[in-house]
């Protein structure tokens, strides 16, 4: 994994890889995690309960972001950890990190499977195509490379072409919540206690400027309603901070700053209401996580998952405008028994479709299969 951090900065591919890690010791396995780290304090020696073998990130190449992230021991540590493996999970974006542990694991002679998040498509750009020249070979030699959605996998094989890994397609997947939903006493149908929460970084896509243009039309009927974002700022806190005060709402919406992922899970469980405005969200880990807790979801339709949580009813499906996400949580925050079916209708997809022991069990045949070819 790239990064871990106790801002969440990386997003959802972290919980995701914890997850499953977490999952597969629980049935006996040997799971560990190797990554860089940000954060204040000392490099810790698990994330989310995982035993982490991480190095704090220093910047290699400016002005690349997490591309260009690395901290030469890190490729000591790979080495060695590899070493021991049976089988390699890399959870690969164009960045440095990932290339070391693709190389790695080819010289080490080690079966691995990759895993993209969306974070490999076609790119034109003259860094993008500089890098691929090492990274895609690299790729190419996976015994299988994981995809999300069917957009994904299409923009893969571009990449990839014809010589590339099989690819897989692998959900997403969250171990259940409580069954009380996340103890969310009295927050209901528009009382002082009814929090909406956004929790996502502060990046363009994710359209933080619409939760709070969607907030201002809440509070015109529900003054009493708050709202919180939290997440690391990725280029919109100062635009924010700047519509909170044009539209009045100064101590109405709140920016609580960002979350590890631990803090992250028990706030969305503290939620009324959680919503996601992102447009093309192949398959968000905090919606699910929301799901899990009981928290009834607000999201787009061009999220990844939105066909399948609104034919179950297990969210509040949205064109993205500020006035239909307005809409939508007005309808949650005034009809406790719609919040109530929602939340019960998403544990439900939780347990049925995004089950973590699910995802679990399908990585054992993986791994088996790429261990020994032609089992699993």
């Amino acid at each position: 994994m790239t990064l871990v951090g106790d801002d969440g900065a990386y997003g959802g591919p972290v919980s995701v890889a914890t997850g499953q890690l977490a999952e597969l010791a629980a049935r006996g396995h040997g799971a560990e995690l190797l990554s860089l780290w940000r954060g204040a304090g000392p490099v810790p020696r698990t994330a989310d309960g995982v035993p982490l073998y991480a190095h704090r990130a220093r910047t290699l190449v400016p002005g690349q972001g997490f591309l260009g992230l690395f901290h030469p021991l890190l490729l000591l540590t790979l080495w060695r950890r590899a070493g021991r493996a049976d089988v390699v999970h890399v959870h690969a974006g164009r960045d440095l990190v990932s290339l070391a542990a693709l190389a790695v694991a080819v010289l080490r002679r080690r079966p691995f499977v990759v895993q993209t998040h969306g974070m490999v498509q076609p790119r034109r750009s003259a860094v993008a195509r500089i890098f691929d020249r090492c990274y895609v070979p690299l790729l190419r030699r996976a015994r299988a490379a994981l995809v999300l959605t069917e957009e994904e996998e299409t923009g893969l094989r571009r990449v990839l072409g014809p010589s590339g890994p099989a690819l897989v397609r692998l959900p997403n997947g969250v171990a259940p919540g409580p069954a009380d939903g996340g103890g969310r006493d009295g927050r209901e149908d528009g009382r002082a206690t009814a929090e909406v929460l956004y929790l996502a970084r502060l990046h363009p896509r994710k359209r933080p400027e619409a939760f709070v243009r969607m907030a201002a039309l809440v509070h015109r009927k529900h003054p009493e309603v708050s709202f919180v974002l939290h997440g690391a700022d990725e280029g919109c806190l100062e635009r924010v901070r700047a519509l909170i005060g044009s539209e009045g709402l100064a101590g109405v919406v709140e920016y609580g700053g960002p979350l590890g992922h631990a803090d992250a899970v028990r706030r969305l469980a503290r939620a009324t209401v959680y919503v996601l405005p992102s447009v093309d969200e192949p398959f968000p880990m905090s919606v699910l996580e929301a799901l899990a807790a009981g928290t009834p979801v607000v999201c787009t339709r061009s999220c990844g998952v939105a066909a399948s949580l609104e034919r179950r009813g297990a969210a509040r499906i949205t064109d993205g405008s500020p006035e239909q996400l307005a809409d939508a949580v007005l309808r949650l925050l005034e009809d406790r028994p719609l919040r109530e079916r929602t939340a019960e209708a998403g544990r439900a997809a939780v347990a049925e479709e995004f089950s973590i022991a699910s995802v679990a069990g399908r990585l054992e045949g993986l791994y088996r299969s790429a261990v020994r070819p032609g089992t699993g």
